[in-house]
């Protein structure tokens, strides 16, 4: 029987792939690097570079099937035949971190954000704010991958990253935790049914508060909105529609900053 306390791997590692990146991993000495699996038609001077660099290193290297190496990497054209489970000391599920006697706040929700460079740079710029956390659930939101952990110039790796299965699971947990939910939105957001978003400016959320970051696209998921107590606006006196959601999150996270709520 699965145990249902049990954490997942998924929820544990930051899985690189591809040749460099993982040498990338191994020579790093402040990162913990769990295993290297390569490729069993991995041969050559690539192949054997690797080996060499997991040996000095002290890292297992398992070997696979072509095959189940593209299923673990989640990218069967840029793998190169080889990934590695980096350790991400931060990282842990949501409901993990939510049973703490004190949970972690505030916190970000990524909803529908597929570009990995906007989730790189979002886990970048909430860290250096200090933030209690960020969710990124497994499904909706682009994979923590080497191009995340490229825009997040490496600090993916010790991101405070909280896991859920969607960004409506993340809703429904924090609510019934007893989180203030807030969204992000344009100054008229009457599309969601709530009619006109606040100024982030003027709105005073309590600490224990979660602010949920839409999609580029469609924005925030009509069924997470419905856990959603206020929308928030970024004021732009100028001539310009909208910010991109990373910039968005930025102007955010440092005036959570502002306010004391975080660092």
């Amino acid at each position: 029987m699965t145990d249902p306390n049990a954490v997942s791997p998924k929820d544990r590692f930051l899985t690189v792939y591809g040749r460099k990146p993982v040498l990338e991993a191994l020579a790093d000495p402040e990162l913990e690097v769990d295993k290297v699996i390569l490729a069993d038609t991995a041969r050559g001077a690539g192949a054997s570079e690797i080996q060499r660099a997991a040996t000095d290193a002290g890292v297992t290297v398992q070997r696979a099937s072509a095959h189940r190496v593209k299923v673990l990497a989640g990218n069967g054209k840029q793998d190169q035949g080889v990934l590695a489970d980096v350790v991400a000391p931060r990282m842990r599920p949501l409901a993990q971190a939510l049973a703490d006697r004190t949970p972690p706040a505030p916190l970000l929700v990524l909803d529908g954000i597929t570009t990995p460079a906007n989730v790189g740079m979002i886990l970048r710029t909430a860290t250096a704010a200090g933030l209690g956390g960020i969710v990124v659930p497994r499904k909706g939101v682009a994979a923590l991958d080497p191009l995340v952990v490229k825009a997040s110039a490496g600090v993916a790796f010790r991101a405070p990253v909280l896991r859920s299965a969607t960004a409506l699971d993340a809703a429904e947990q924090l609510t019934d935790a007893g989180f203030a939910v807030y969204a992000l939105g344009s100054t008229d957001a009457t599309s969601t049914g709530t009619g006109q978003a606040q100024s982030l400016f003027d709105a005073d959320p309590p600490a224990r508060s979660a602010f949920v970051l839409g999609g580029e696209t469609d924005g925030v998921d009509p069924d997470v909105a419905g856990y959603v107590a206020s929308w928030l606006s970024i004021p732009m006196p100028g001539d310009v529609e909208s910010l991109n959601v990373s910039a968005a999150a930025a102007v955010l996270c440092f005036d959570l900053v502002r306010r004391g709520h975080a660092g």
